[in-house]
């Protein structure tokens, strides 16, 4: 269930992490890394979590994505090398940044976004 929040800018791991994999190679990602300026977190998935509901301030140029996920792959591997979870960036309707989902694969929920290079960035 989301908890609302404040609208408030995505924070500086949001931002990167977001810059990162929207510099893959899809159609629609110049959009979508276009619209971060004026990309705003609006909810936490749950309590202390670290994925999030984003919503786009028009006036907004839109992305023509089929489906709403972006198509790459954004696998977290820890600092062994370890795969730990990977990151999704959900869109609304393909057109704009509607989240940020950090889906993990460990014991305990993240309290963190992973830094970049623990990204392995790959478009489908």
């Amino acid at each position: 269930m989301p908890v609302p929040i404040d609208p408030r800018p995505l924070n500086a791991s949001e931002r990167a992490v977001l810059e990162h994999i929207l510099s893959a190679d899809f159609s629609g990602a110049a959009e979508l890394y276009g619209q971060l300026d004026r990309t705003e977190v609006v909810a936490l998935w749950a309590a202390g979590s670290v994925s999030v509901d984003l919503r786009v301030r028009e006036p907004v140029q839109r992305a023509a994505m089929a489906g709403e996920l972006v198509p790459v792959d954004a696998h977290v591997h820890d600092r062994s090398g370890d795969y730990v979870g990977e990151l999704l960036v959900w869109t609304a309707e393909g057109a704009t940044l509607a989240g940020l989902e950090y889906a993990w694969v460990t014991d305990e929920m993240p309290s963190a976004l992973p830094s970049v290079e623990q990204l392995r960035v790959t478009a489908r």
